[in-house]
């Protein structure tokens, strides 16, 4: 029997002497700032009553929090969020208490990860809680201590994205739609996903609810983002006005305080709409591929625990913000050098080799880019574009999105299909209509694939794209993972059917394979590391912007 009692459980790890000392000065100088401010510091369990964190699903879905066992048999939950045991002790411990409460915490939460993807179970964590206000100024004062928490903690390349929940919600309900698809608007919104969010909606009412809702993942940046905002909502509703003018006081307001160019508006920042109830925002540095900080308005999240109170607050994840003050150190660079422009740096892109890899280059050679060093690279794997501050990483597809999630490239060209196989948390913002393909269920020949009695095998490339695929029929299938040659599984017996790429169908009739459903279209894709979209705004449009796909040429 293997013992594993010399390694630490994945997502998890060691902290050494540097770590350490560098994690520690970062915790102090926050302590300072928090209790500066008035904030009194408290401590939660590392183990909750699960029905603690059970209220409301949305807010931490189950399979992500780890579950144990107490003597009696009842259910208890390690810590996956800070914010509502704090809820759960406000509302208990602190009843009574005058307001507002102002609390801050430091502590590890525990969140389960999918395998092999890089991402932490365990975080550090350091925020504030600001309890039993409700105003303007509550919200000021969180987001202006947000913003020197950034400083204090990751220097002057950070910017903060300021959103409000409220106006989704408001277009939302008055969308003409089914439950199933304002669950696939919401994924693709908080995705970015232009493409995917113009196809719904485009199978909805065809009201103006519907034109603001396609607009909304676009609308982000500074004062440009506001005025669009402002055009295109003008007497949509009183209520939605007021949403607006209400981030364009707090925007304002930031400006005046001197942090107008680290502050962005982004109103297609919906992530958990359902546990915050209006102010969002998230915190992000130019060396980590995914935000540091997130916070917001919960106004509604206390009165769960019977004790209903305004709350807002926010959490930075001390161990990014730690790993990237190391990293700094080592390369002798200043992590408070506050006059480093936040769009500087270089713009890479992770390319898929092979076919895609060569529609692409000819498309940057059709936007005006000097492509000459791609075409004669020999071995190299990452090319400059002259001229430019553009260089591409060619990688196979399943690499391209991790690259891009980690934020070690800022883009990444990938086909549709890989990205549904595998997921991930990055923006998807364009379709570059190359590589168009189709996913499809083939199957020997003359076969009655849906009507024979009996659970079927299928074998496939894309096992969990297949999965979902049948699991949408209500089809019980066993799905068997095939690496090469899919189409010999139904030759050799090994499967009733595949599930695979198809393009012209040649090679599925050369092996006695027909087509028996068309699943999906597939096409190339360009995604963008959630933190790079923010914090090289500017380069990514200009490149964005000059790319002309196929359906878009002409115009």
């Amino acid at each position: 029997m293997i013992r594993n009692n010399k390694i630490t459980p994945e997502g998890t790890g060691d902290m050494l002497f540097a770590e350490c000392e560098a994690q520690y000065r970062i915790t102090e100088s926050l302590r300072g700032i928090f209790e500066g401010r008035g904030y009194r510091e408290v401590r939660t369990p590392g183990m909750e009553f699960y029905d603690v964190f059970a209220s409301r699903e949305d807010y931490y879905p189950p399979e992500s929090v780890y579950k144990l066992n107490d003597w009696k048999g009842r259910v208890l939950a390690v810590r996956p969020d800070s914010t509502i045991p704090i809820a759960r002790l406000a509302a208990t411990k602190l009843k009574g208490a005058g307001l507002p409460l102002r609390i801050y915490y430091a502590q590890s939460v525990f969140r389960q990860q999918e395998a092999l993807r890089g991402q932490a179970a365990e975080m550090m964590q350091m925020g504030v809680e600001l309890l039993g206000a409700s105003s303007f100024e509550s919200d000021m004062e969180i987001l202006s201590t947000a913003l020197d928490a950034l400083t204090a903690a990751a220097g002057g390349k950070t910017r903060i994205e300021v959103g409000h929940v409220g106006i989704y919600n408001l277009l939302m309900a008055d969308l003409t739609a089914d439950a199933e698809e304002k669950n696939k608007i919401h994924r693709l919104i908080a995705a970015k996903n232009y493409a995917g969010l113009g196809d719904v909606l485009e199978r909805t009412d065809g009201s103006r609810t519907a034109a603001i809702l396609r607009r909304l993942p676009a609308l982000f940046g500074s004062t440009d983002a506001l005025a669009e905002a402002e055009a295109i909502t003008a007497d949509y509703s009183e209520q939605l006005t007021e949403m607006l003018g209400y981030l364009k006081r707090l925007f304002t307001a930031l400006k005046a305080m001197g942090f107008g160019d680290r502050v962005l508006l982004d109103f297609g920042l919906v992530n958990q709409a359902e546990y915050y109830s209006s102010l969002v925002f998230r915190g992000y540095m130019e060396s980590t591929g995914v935000p540091i900080l997130s916070g917001g308005r919960y106004d509604d999240l206390l009165g769960d625990f019977g004790e209903a109170l305004p709350a807002t607050g926010f959490g930075l994840n001390l161990d990014l913000v730690t790993a990237a003050a190391l990293k700094s150190e080592e390369s002798g660079a200043d992590t408070n050098a506050s006059s480093i422009s936040l769009d500087s740096g270089k713009v890479r892109i992770a390319l898929t080799k092979g076919r895609l890899e060569e529609d692409f280059v000819k498309m940057l050679e059709e936007a005006g880019y000097d492509c000459s060093l791609i075409r004669q690279k020999g071995r190299k794997l990452l090319i400059p574009i002259p001229g430019t501050d553009i260089e591409l990483f060619l990688a196979k597809a399943p690499d391209v999105i991790t690259y891009v999630e980690h934020g070690v490239c800022d883009i990444g060209i990938v086909g549709k299909d890989t990205i549904l196989e595998h997921g991930g948390t990055y923006y998807e913002i364009l379709d570059l209509g190359i590589g168009l393909c189709k996913f499809a269920l083939a199957a020997p020949k003359d076969t009655d694939f849906f009507g024979a009695f009996g659970s079927r095998v299928i074998a496939s490339k894309y096992p969990n794209v297949a999965a979902a695929f049948f699991e949408s029929k209500g089809m019980d299938v066993e799905v068997i993972k095939i690496e090469g040659s899919v189409e010999l599984a139904p030759l050799l017996h090994l499967a009733d059917g595949i599930v695979d790429i198809v393009e012209t169908g040649t090679t599925l009739k050369e092996n006695g394979l027909e087509v028996i459903e068309d699943i999906r279209r597939v096409s190339a894709r360009l995604i963008v590391n959630v933190s790079s979209m923010k914090m090289k705004k500017a380069a990514i449009e200009e490149l964005t912007g000059r790319l002309k796909p196929p359906q878009r040429r002409g115009q």
